[in-house]
């Protein structure tokens, strides 16, 4: 039986003043694989992609998600502390005390890995968008994170960056064996994707081959239109 690299069975979230954003929510992403998480704005995309991450604590059901876990912000800058590429990939390793030479090397890694090593004492303001997101990306992979969750990473970036960048996360994802689960509402991102969700007001109204929940969209759409 393949491994599951993240589960949710029958999750329940309230806001304090009693609104319910997730409602029986269950799902699983087989490990190494890349899924995507679809839905309108308001249907609890990003919600339930914090309470996978532990950053909300649900009122009921089970998360179980392979640690550690890497988070990517729709805007990088939310995220990024440190003045230079290095110094921000570094930052992440302090809790694990790696002596300077095992943590340069992470951080080249991770850098090589998203194409930014040349960058390693560029400025973060310096920065293009689609770079300080894939600085963000290199900080999980420096931790050797087994779950990456990605919160609408190329919401804030030109078509061209948005496609390089959907691109670049389906190789990390395929040749380290991550388990990635990303929030978007482009559907032409759905051609990068092992699988895809599709939620509604909370809850969870379809599952599966990406291109079957990207035709059932498009024919919603050419309908509301």
């Amino acid at each position: 039986m393949a491994q599951v690299g993240i589960e949710v069975k029958d999750l329940n979230f309230n806001w304090p003043n009693g609104e319910k954003v997730i409602k029986s929510c269950s799902l699983e992403v087989p490990k190494g694989e890349f899924w995507m998480l679809l839905g309108t704005n308001g249907s609890g995309k990003s919600t339930l992609l914090r309470l996978l991450a532990g950053l909300l604590a649900p009122e009921s059901g089970e998360i179980r998600v392979l640690h550690p876990v890497g988070f990517v912000f729709q805007n990088p800058d939310h995220q990024l502390v440190m003045p230079t590429v290095g110094a921000d990939v570094a930052f992440g390793l302090v809790e694990e005390k790696l002596p300077p030479a095992a943590t340069r090397a992470r951080v080249e890694e991770a850098l090589g890995a998203v194409n930014l090593l040349a960058l390693l004492r560029r400025p973060i303001y310096a920065l293009s968008g689609g770079q300080k997101q894939r600085v963000a990306i290199a900080g999980a992979i420096a931790r050797r994170c087994e779950v990456l969750l990605l919160d609408e990473p190329t919401a804030l970036l030109d078509p061209d960056s948005q496609l390089d960048l959907v691109a670049g996360v389906r190789r990390l994802v395929k040749s380290r064996g991550i388990t990635a689960l990303w929030v978007t509402h482009r559907l032409d991102e759905l051609n990068y994707c092992d699988g895809a969700f599709l939620l509604e007001k909370g809850s969870l109204v379809d599952r599966g081959e990406p291109q079957r929940l990207k035709q059932r969209l498009m024919e919603v759409h050419s309908e509301a239109s």
